[in-house]
């Protein structure tokens, strides 16, 4: 228990301390938004792209673990889309936020250094598989699903699917986290072993993305507060901390994975939500109080209910 204790809540620590350096006033909010892009531009995609380049894929299969993963969150999604749409009878776009927020785990900022932490190198190429899909099949699901949503809802017409998905394609081939566990593909591929000044700085800059991510994470908090919805918050909280890690727990034994891998999957499926729903809300216009309460109350929850799993697994 004590090592999960040492494990688990520094995370939380750091995440509270860059909440304590906005709320307190010693930097500003705008400090932690370029500390994030540094994070999310440079530091995540550099330890994305060592972890892949030196990892060891022998005897490796990615398709159970991404069955595994996204069975959990097939479910967890669909939990919370009925328990929007039917439990609280709100529209199909909050059904599909609430699928969306019960089920996106900020698998980057807070997933990396927990992994890292609880796991070590195993886990982290199982989590670097995990990224490699991740963002491009949530954002795919979550975009295409709430432009039916707006339809049904508003009425107006849609997007042809080609524009939609040149749209989310020329997102993807940008986004820096895609970029990284690509060019770390393409150098594992050569199989040329890091080494030198290079492999010097590499590791420096990698080192600085699991500290500098949740201290960020942190000073984007203020932002987002209880802001409304607390009724289906507590709801998305609950499918988000327990359901999700709990049916991706359930895949893990029934597909037959290894412990470190099931122990990523399942400490990774475990943190809060992450802020790409409170991003999907801001786009389509809807449920930001839905997104922002969810991920404060996964965030505040989560040192319990993350060290909980961390019993479980370690």
């Amino acid at each position: 228990m004590s090592d999960i204790f040492l494990n688990v809540v520094p995370v939380f620590l750091l995440i509270l301390i860059g909440w304590l350096i906005v709320r307190l006033g010693y930097l500003k909010a705008t400090v932690g938004d370029g500390l994030s892009e540094f994070v999310f531009r440079v530091a995540v995609p550099v330890l994305l792209f060592r972890t892949i380049a030196e990892a060891d894929f022998s005897g490796s299969s990615p398709w159970l673990l991404w069955v595994a993963y996204f069975s959990g969150v097939a479910i967890t999604w669909g939990l919370g889309h009925l328990a929007a749409t039917l439990l609280f009878g709100r529209d199909a776009r909050i059904g599909v936020l609430s699928g969306v927020s019960s089920a996106f785990a900020n698998n980057v900022f807070i997933g990396l250094p927990l992994v890292s932490r609880n796991v070590g190198e195993s886990g982290l190429v199982a989590l670097s598989i995990l990224l490699s899909v991740h963002l491009p099949v949530m954002m795919i699901a979550g975009t295409v699903l709430m432009e039916q949503a707006e339809r049904k809802t508003s009425g107006k017409a849609a997007q042809s699917p080609l524009r939609l998905l040149k749209g989310i394609v020329r997102n993807l081939v940008r986004n820096p986290l895609v970029i990284g566990l690509a060019l770390g593909a393409l150098y594992h591929v050569f199989d040329t072993p890091l080494g030198g000044p290079v492999k010097i700085v590499i590791d420096q800059i990698a080192a600085v993305a699991a500290p500098a991510a949740l201290v960020s994470i942190g000073m984007a908090l203020d932002k987002y507060g209880l802001s409304g919805n607390l009724g289906l918050a507590a709801v998305t909280s609950t499918l988000k901390l327990i359901v999700l890690p709990a049916t991706v727990f359930a895949a893990c034994h029934l597909l037959g994975l290894n412990r470190d891998w099931t122990a990523a999957l399942v400490l990774t499926a475990s943190v809060p939500t992450g802020v790409n729903a409170w991003l999907i809300a801001n786009h389509f216009n809807v449920g930001h109080g839905l997104a922002s309460s969810t991920i404060t109350l996964t965030t505040a929850l989560g040192v319990v209910s993350v060290s909980a799993w961390a019993l479980l697994l370690l």
